[in-house]
């Protein structure tokens, strides 16, 4: 396994570079400074390293360095029916095919990154675990060794929500046998086995990481607990298995030790209660006229730390330019021009979540926007830009949009820290698991899973009394809570809903473009209210003011758009009356534009309509990937055939999921570098 980390060196003597570390005591708030980005060491001795516990500290912050790479949310934080790509150019690219579950091991169409960057955190904590051990007990050295046994688990679960069976490494190369094969050519190592001795060595020593911390960009013992308890439910839940020593196809299921499975629940359930019951966690709630989710992800954008961490309970830091990652640049409205830059958005929201949510869920509005960022003229620095309404096929995801943030240091540095664990996700975690192990909800779990929804602002809707269902409402109520955090996918799959829930929302889907079904009365048309954006960081714009026109008298006049300048005010006072008529105020200088939903954005009614308001220059277009939004949604709109990205010819909705296969991800063979070409002694996951 070549790939796992670069150094020539290993063999010769004891000398690693030391990754990313700062000065002992520096740890400057995170409010202005991430404790990752400080002057890294020169390349020193091991032994040296760890003779006294400060240098020891700074190499332990270093094992968090490249945690979690790009692919783990560019590629994987879509396909999960809730987050979809939205590339340029055709479906044909990489990205399109991952979302979509068209895998090829010789293609581009797989994942390498996140394979070499686990392999390369887990040297380093390999090398952290073995010298750590070898200094003297103390409440200082037990806690480090406790950091770096979760961050080591952290990466193997990463591995094998991806892979399935991965080459298990537990010293550090440069303690191992150069003459043993196994050494450089690891075979697959059954999960099994990897997650109970991750997971028994975080039950030993979590009690030794640090009740509170200075940042949570470190673990705490809530947050050590928080991943103890994920990695128990993705031990204990279902995964594609297979025979590694004959190869054949293999089914989704659990572990054959249904003794062990019971056992990891309960771990689950352990943990998660211990965070429930430790005092130190709790959900944002609402301040300063935002709702409890609007608020924990206004302050998390803006980096005010001291909001956000009663419930963000682990974040990876990305501040700084040697720490900052491509997080965000892909998820977020879009944005041409101006204060923020062009950035374009490469996801979207699928219609059918955005339309999933129940009045009153505060979460909507914050997850997804149905605006993007776009300059009125000719973009120039007196400009005039605004958040701009779109259609259902380019609704943005919004937990990290532009506005929100803090002003980037550099112009690919959007100052973004990387959420890992919620609050949020212990609650639901505790609910699902009070639910299985008591064979259905208990009133433990049922009052966690009404803690997330009553934050939510949806409190009173029923909660399902049988197992199965209160199962089913987790599952939804995790869509709702998580999107665009990336780890919804991985999660249908260990609770075995990934194929009903992709054939339910394809059905979704294609009844939406039909309008029938839950989506016969579906609003087609809306009258967005015209605004400009702010051009500000710390903008705290959350979403258009829109009305949705079903009278047929309404829609005739809202129709009637008006091609020539001169009768452009007679419409808007026309459009005035209708909007005061659904009542709400109007206002000298306002102004309103109709859009047709169902459209595409680029339509001729809807690039009229937005003339109308003043757009000249550019109004046909957006700073989003062009696979989706220049296309309709509906079937109707589209020639009556549904439009190639929710059915077509090979490229629509998970066109590539195949059930027993998919579930995980190919080895990639196609050059070398991949881990295929590289190990000899690896096996191709079946089906591939």
């Amino acid at each position: 396994m070549k790939n796992i980390i670069n150094n020539k060196s290993i063999f010769v003597k004891k000398i690693v570079v030391i990754p990313s570390i700062v000065i002992a005591g520096l740890f400057i708030s995170s409010c202005s400074s991430d404790f990752l980005d400080q002057p890294a060491y020169n390349i020193t001795d091991t032994n040296t390293v760890f003779e006294n516990l400060d240098t020891a500290d700074l190499f332990v912050q270093g094992c968090y360095r490249g945690l979690v790479s790009t692919e783990m949310y560019y590629q994987l934080g879509a396909g999960d029916t809730v987050t979809h790509s939205s590339e340029d150019g055709s479906t044909n690219n990489s990205k399109y095919n991952i979302c979509n579950y068209k895998y090829d091991a010789y293609t581009p169409n797989t994942v390498t990154g996140v394979y070499a960057a686990m392999y390369s955190s887990i040297e380093k904590t390999n090398i952290a675990i073995t010298r750590l051990s070898l200094m003297d007990p103390s409440a200082k050295r037990n806690s480090l060794l406790a950091e770096v046994k979760a961050i080591r688990a952290f990466c193997y679960y990463n591995l094998i929500r991806i892979y399935g069976d991965v080459p298990a490494v537990w010293i550090p190369l440069e303690d191992a046998d150069p003459n043993d094969p196994n050494t450089l050519y690891p075979k697959r190592t059954s999960r099994d086995v990897i997650y109970d001795r991750v997971i028994a060595d975080m039950q030993e020593s979590i009690n030794d990481l640090p009740t509170t911390g200075t940042t949570t960009e470190r673990l705490t013992k809530a947050a050590g607990n928080a991943l103890l308890a994920r990695i128990a439910l993705y031990a204990a839940g279902y995964s594609l298995r297979w025979d590694l020593n004959t190869g054949s196809a293999g089914t989704m299921s659990r572990r054959s030790d249904n003794a062990r499975v019971q056992q990891l629940y309960q771990i689950a359930d352990n943990a998660a209660a211990a965070v429930i019951n430790g005092g130190t966690a709790s959900l944002v709630q609402a301040q300063g006229g935002k709702s409890g989710f609007e608020a924990l992800w206004f302050n998390f954008d803006q980096r005010k730390f001291s909001v956000t961490n009663t419930e963000m309970l682990w974040h990876i830091a990305e501040y700084g330019a040697n720490t900052n990652s491509a997080f965000g640049v892909y998820a977020m409205e879009g944005s041409r021009g101006g204060t923020y830059g062009s950035r374009k958005a490469l996801q979207f929201i699928l219609p059918s979540y955005y339309l999933s949510f129940n009045p009153g869920d505060t979460r909507r509005d914050v997850s997804c926007t149905s605006y993007s960022i776009y300059f009125l003229n000719a973009g120039a620095a007196t400009d005039t830009w605004v958040n701009v309404g779109t259609t259902f096929s380019c609704i943005m995801s919004g937990k990290f949009r532009m506005g929100w943030c803090v002003a980037p240091q550099a112009a690919d540095a959007r100052n973004l820290n990387i959420p890992i664990l919620r609050y949020a996700d212990v609650l639901l975690m505790y609910a699902e698991t009070q639910n299985y192990l008591n064979g259905g909800p208990t009133a433990a779990g049922t009052a966690a899973l009404q803690q997330v929804r009553t934050r939510a602002g949806i409190g009173s809707l029923p909660i399902p009394s049988g197992q199965q269902a209160f199962e089913s409402a987790i599952v939804q109520e995790r869509k709702w809570e998580f999107a665009g955090e990336f780890n919804l996918r991985t999660d249908l799959i260990r609770m075995n809903r990934i194929a009903s829930e992709i054939e339910a929302t394809k059905l979704a889907m294609k009844n939406l473009s039909d309008k029938t079904g839950a989506y016969a009365n579906t609003p087609a048309l809306r009258l967005y209210k015209f605004e400009k954006n702010a051009q500000v960081y710390g903008d705290p714009f959350l979403a258009l003011k829109y009305i949705e026109i079903t009278s047929p008298a309404e829609i005739a006049i809202v129709q009637n758009v008006p091609t020539a300048a001169a009768n452009y005010a007679a419409y808007q006072t026309a459009l005035a009356s209708i909007v005061t008529a659904h009542g709400q105020t109007v206002v000298a200088g306002d102004k309103w534009y109709p859009t047709k939903m169902f459209e595409a954005y680029t339509s001729t009614f809807n690039g009229n309509a937005r003339k109308a308001v003043g757009f000249t220059s550019g109004f046909n277009a957006l700073q989003i990937g062009n696979i989706i939004y220049t296309k309709p949604t509906g079937s109707a709109e589209n020639g009556g055939v549904y439009p190639n990205w929710i059915e077509g010819g090979g490229d629509g909705l998970f066109y590539g999921f195949v059930p027993n296969k998919t579930e995980l991800l190919p080895f990639a063979a196609a050059s070398a570098g991949h881990p295929l070409v590289d190990n000899p002694n690896l096996t191709q996951l079946p089906g591939y």
